[in-house]
């Protein structure tokens, strides 16, 4: 049969009503896909936001455990190298006259101030004509030994009374590694450790102690 013209158009008619539909869908799929695309950021930034949040709590958490870990390290450090201290003071005197250096007074804590400038020794080692400084640490460092060279080169500056008297440095410590102690040895200090339930002297017969 032939196909007339109102058929044509009636066919014609059909295909523009299904295009239409289509675009129709086409266009709510859209909206959908754009409306899930926006939940899915915002989720997104939500999520983002939520563990930036965590990560800033957690890294607060961590400095302030770190301090608190450090302060404690810190008094366990003082602690220790009171101890020290404490082990070495009743030994001191005997150790240096061992040595031959005939020292009979030592001085805990001495300090001055002069001239905006500070020192402060430990133990302070002493008779009329000779003086120790003793720098006591829970663990020997090259930094220490540094540290404590630098107390002897401005001690008689700062300490004007003791002048005249032929000053020599030490260094004593719990824990004292090979390589500090060949440091300070070689720095002509003398160098103190933990012996059993004493204090030694771990320099040799050979040495001869710097003078300031």
């Amino acid at each position: 049969m032939a196909t007339t013209s109102e058929e044509v158009w009636r066919i014609l008619g059909e295909l523009a009503e299904a295009q239409k539909e289509t675009e129709r869908q086409l266009r709510e799929t859209d909206e959908i896909l754009k409306q899930r695309f926006q939940e899915t950021e915002q989720r997104f930034q939500e999520t983002d936001q939520m563990l930036k949040q965590r990560f800033q709590e957690t890294e607060r958490l961590m400095r302030r455990q770190n301090q608190q870990f450090n302060e404690q390290l810190g008094k366990l450090g003082n602690r220790l190298g009171e101890f020290v201290e404490w082990q070495v003071r009743p030994v001191v005197v005997r150790l240096f006259q061992e040595r031959g250096i005939a020292v009979h007074e030592f001085y805990p804590g001495a300090s001055a101030q002069r001239d905006g400038e500070g020192i402060e020794i430990d133990l302070l080692v002493v008779n009329s004509t000779e003086a120790i400084l003793v720098e006591v640490k829970s663990k020997l460092t090259q930094t220490d030994v540094d540290e404590h060279l630098e107390r002897l080169s401005k001690f008689k500056r700062l300490m004007p009374r003791y002048g005249d008297v032929r000053a020599m440095g030490a260094v004593a410590a719990m824990v004292v590694p090979d390589d500090v102690a060949r440091y300070a040895y070689r720095q002509g200090l003398f160098v103190m450790a933990q012996s059993g339930d004493s204090v030694v002297i771990l320099n040799d017969a050979t040495f001869q102690p710097r003078r300031w």
